[in-house]
């Protein structure tokens, strides 16, 4: 009479291998023990994820910083080119870089993955990717789920999210109250697209018929290995810069693009000048540009092009901080400055934040 099998239906049946999740979790074991410092109680696979966070006790006001974010529809191009094992760093930059823009040394991280169909090796090559960038980052992967969720996600389909915890010291938050006019911007060389965007980028490519394998002059390697460039974690390069003692805001260059989010770092009465021509956006950012004939407006809102964090520091630090930068290897340059905010200047482009103005003005080198 009815389709049930026999002898009844089982999470089986359901779509649901909880011996194919156990077996991803012993393969998971070894990467997240190495993100694991004497700080991380009670090791893997509790109900909850344990910290000490003893050494707060020697802060003046300790603040905690949280954030969550996810990969976005990055994670499609990783699903098409069966690679998974570089989404972690897109997943640890876009979570951990957004509370150090506060100041905040990241502490701990737990993250999330919804997929299809649970295949052990696919769920481990992903948590040894975001171990990895834990690692990088200097932060401990103390919890985590995966999740099986057949008939909402395709067999081979899966997200990720996260989140992170971190400290700082009240009287040493960085933010728009620091910044004054005279004030300069220090860029941070982005290592591609990122992690924004790939709604837009994935667009221009059907609709170009371009395939993943396609090999790219311009970038040396396929389309599908350069748009899967991992983003760059700034963590503890950023960090570096406060010793210097001029940093006095950051923004974290995602989604909306340079100008709305460093404007979510000034206060009303500023305005930050930003100069194009101080660099040259990749090959990637021309080739979205060129192929999908995208306006330059909506290249702005959308993509980096190039910068994926700048620093607003006080004049005479900046050398500094550029020197601080470039010595973990990541190319910095001033790229504009703080002066004080006009009528003619126009209104907040901050996201919906109340803050300053960013203006970008010039053209970028060879574009």
């Amino acid at each position: 009479m009815s389709g049930r099998p026999a002898g009844g239906t089982t999470y089986a049946d359901a779509g649901v291998d909880v011996v194919a999740g156990d077996r991803a979790v012993e393969l998971m074991k070894a990467s997240v023990a190495r993100t694991h410092g004497p700080q991380v109680v009670g090791g893997f696979g509790g109900f909850a994820g344990l910290y000490d966070v003893s050494a707060l006790k020697a802060f003046r006001r300790p603040l905690l910083a949280t954030s969550t974010d996810g990969v976005g529809t990055k994670v499609a191009v990783a699903q098409a080119l069966d690679v998974h094992d570089t989404i972690g760093f897109d997943l640890i930059g876009m979570v951990v870089d957004d509370i150090v823009v506060c100041g905040a040394t990241p502490l701990f991280m737990t993250d999330y993955i919804a997929c299809g169909r649970v295949v052990p090796e696919r769920m481990a090559a992903i948590v040894a990717g975001i171990a990895r960038a834990c690692e990088e980052a200097g932060v401990a992967l103390v919890g985590g789920e995966t999740a099986e969720h057949p008939g909402l996600l395709g067999p081979e389909e899966y997200d990720v999210a996260g989140a992170v915890t971190g400290a700082v010291e009240a009287d040493e938050l960085l933010g728009a109250e620091k910044v004054r006019a005279g004030d300069v911007l220090v860029a941070m060389a982005s290592s591609g697209l990122h992690s924004n965007g790939y709604s837009l980028v994935r667009r221009v490519v059907a609709d170009a018929g371009w395939s993943y394998e396609r090999h790219v002059e311009e970038f040396g390697r396929t389309l599908g290995e350069e748009l899967l460039e991992p983003t760059r974690i700034y963590a503890k390069p950023a960090l570096a810069t406060l010793a210097t003692g001029g940093v006095h805001a950051m923004s974290h260059v995602t989604g909306g693009g340079l100008a709305a989010n460093l404007a979510r770092c000034l206060p009303v009465d500023v305005t930050a000048e930003v100069d194009r021509g101080t660099w040259t956006p990749g090959p990637v950012f021309s080739t979205v540009r060129d192929l999908g004939g995208v306006p330059a407006a909506d290249l702005e809102r959308t993509l980096n092009l190039g910068v994926g964090m700048v620093a607003v520091v006080a004049a005479g630090q900046a050398a500094a901080v550029v020197s601080s930068v470039e010595s973990a290897g990541i190319p910095a340059w001033v790229c504009g400055e703080v002066r004080p905010r006009t009528e003619a200047d126009g209104s907040s482009n901050g996201k919906g934040v109340s803050g300053g103005v960013t203006l970008l003005r010039g053209r970028h080198q060879g574009w």
